[in-house]
């Protein structure tokens, strides 16, 4: 991930920490400093990375239950908003995806144990309400900050784990498609009620509020490109129609393919149509900005993977997330590249097969051979 600092490996899953987790530490010890001084600062700073360990070990938590069900997680990355475990996929047995999203919480609720233990019980609702006060012991606020931990995540909403344990729940009842638009639209109503508080209230519950809103329409509409791929071929979906870029082409010569095309990704291809990597918008302008458009496209290009033209279209849209990548490249049986996918192109699918769900979409007619690459 950009911008991201790898500090580590726990059983090959990478641990991140993102670089405005570093400027929020800053932002910390400054406010802490203001308020009581240095000695504060570094007790306030002290505070937020042990309560980032326990986000990081809740998040290890999701991390070694999927293991056990198979599920692979490449990295974990620290945010000023909370962690992020990408696993590579989520559990479809709604008892499997019941236990992965509720080993996260149950690890807070373990950490919260201990150090109850530890100070006799002596914890309540004001050590939260105190957090910024550097009078008040650090293990009490710890303590207090994973129990609201436990309750926070435990809301039925998107991406909170509640929300996954809603699906899973209700998906023991009705398909997964149908549990996850359910749990979406009850997590949409919670996070409107939350808007409505925090305009009378708190303004952050409405930044919370939108937030949660549209994770949970981005939940629904993912479950529902997966329902609408599944039993179609990438050959049905994707497109063949596009430019593309030869390995001596400049960026300028990117950038000129750009305002004459509606595309947002470039194949750099050889003289045999065999796909060297895809170049985007974004690595275009910042390339355009650090070295002028004389750089060299193979300098500014990143590698994707390939399918062939008969993978199953669920398969090629799982590569897609799990490498993290803006496109696939489809090829034929020589090698050569024939067309692309990405995930407009099956969201174009959806709607088309929601205006008219009789209607065959696939293949599409987009069968042109794609253009020679640019010198």
């Amino acid at each position: 991930m950009a911008w991201s600092l790898t500090v580590g490996y726990v059983y090959g899953t990478a641990v991140r920490i993102h670089v405005t987790f570093l400027l929020f530490l800053a932002w910390i010890w400054v406010a802490y400093y203001q308020r009581g001084g240095a000695g504060a600062a570094w007790d306030g700073v002290a505070f937020v990375a042990l309560l980032f360990l326990c986000v990081l070990l809740h998040e290890f938590g999701h991390i070694f239950a999927a293991r056990r069900y198979g599920v692979k997680t490449p990295e974990v990355t620290l945010w000023p908003f909370g962690g992020i475990a990408r696993l590579e996929r989520i559990p479809e047995k709604p008892s499997e995806e019941l236990v992965v999203a509720l080993a996260g919480p149950a690890v807070n609720v373990v950490i919260a144990a201990v150090l109850l233990l530890f100070l006799g019980g002596n914890v309540g609702v004001e050590h939260i309400e105190s957090i910024e006060n550097p009078q008040v012991s650090l293990l009490a606020k710890l303590a207090a900050a994973n129990i609201f931990l436990v309750v926070f995540n435990l809301i039925p909403a998107f991406p909170m784990d509640g929300g996954r344990v809603l699906r899973a729940l209700l998906a023991m009842r009705m398909s997964h498609a149908q549990a996850t638009q359910t749990a979406a639209s009850i997590g949409q109503g919670l996070a409107i009620g939350l808007g409505v508080l925090g305009i009378f209230g708190n303004p952050m519950l409405i930044i919370i509020a939108v937030f949660v809103f549209l994770a949970a329409s981005g939940e629904a509409g993912q479950v529902q490109m997966k329902q609408v791929a599944q039993g179609l071929l990438v050959e049905d979906a994707m497109i063949t129609q596009f430019e593309t870029l030869g390995p001596t082409a400049s960026v300028g010569d990117a950038a000129e393919a750009l305002i004459r095309t509606t595309q947002k990704e470039f194949p750099i291809v050889d003289g045999a149509v065999h796909l060297r990597g895809v170049l985007t918008r974004d690595a275009m302008i910042r390339a355009l900005q650090a070295q002028g458009p004389g750089a060299s496209v193979l300098e500014a290009m990143a590698e994707v993977p390939t399918v062939g033209t008969r993978t199953p279209l669920d398969r090629a849209l799982a590569l897609i997330t799990q490498r993290g990548a803006p496109v696939v490249g489809v090829v034929d049986a020589g090698g050569r590249l024939v067309g692309l996918l990405s995930p407009e192109n099956v969201g174009e699918m959806m709607m088309l097969r929601a205006a008219q769900p009789d209607a065959r979409f696939g293949p599409w007619a987009k069968r042109s051979p794609p253009a020679r690459p640019v010198a």
